[in-house]
């Protein structure tokens, strides 16, 4: 579309401004005429601006969520992922790794538990942390924290529920 853009408004420059000094038209004339081919060019010139924005934007959403689904991989299929570990793997900073382990527990596809403290994340069968009522690590009484997720108040690990 930008691309369209000039090519329109470089061929009504490029018809109007010589006729003008060959004087065909007037200034008022050739001045209508470039605005004319602006008035077409400059809705393509912004259409195209907006695509690429809009594609950089898709883009960056589409590798976020691979990074995610790679997470989500390496700890389904591994049992327990060091939060250190993962961040190298996915060359992506902790607190980004937490955000995304955060994300995957909203949408309701990671199920398992955490220890901030510890920086290891633990993949578990949602069927065995519903029932459950003790800290798989210091045994301390776990209590809701927030919707699906459940938190030790001794060591602060965190289960997700699915």
């Amino acid at each position: 579309m930008l691309l369209g853009a000039l090519v329109v408004a470089g061929l009504g420059v490029a018809v109007v401004v010589p006729r003008y000094f060959t004087e065909e038209l007037t200034l008022s004339a050739t001045a209508l005429g470039v605005a004319l081919a602006l008035v077409i060019a400059l809705p393509l010139a912004g259409g195209g601006v907006y695509m690429i924005v809009r594609g950089r934007e898709q883009a960056q959403d589409e590798n976020e969520a691979r990074q995610q689904r790679r997470l989500l991989d390496m700890v389904t299929t591994r049992g327990q992922v060091s939060l250190g570990d993962a961040a190298i793997e996915l060359q992506a900073p902790r607190e980004r790794v937490k955000n995304w382990v955060y994300r995957l527990v909203g949408l309701g596809v990671f199920t398992g538990y955490v220890n901030w403290d510890d920086g290891v994340l633990f993949s578990a069968q949602a069927a065995q942390l519903r029932d459950l009522t003790a800290c798989k690590k210091c045994g301390g009484n776990v209590k809701l924290a927030g919707k699906g997720v459940v938190k030790c108040p001794y060591c602060s690990t965190e289960y997700f529920l699915a």
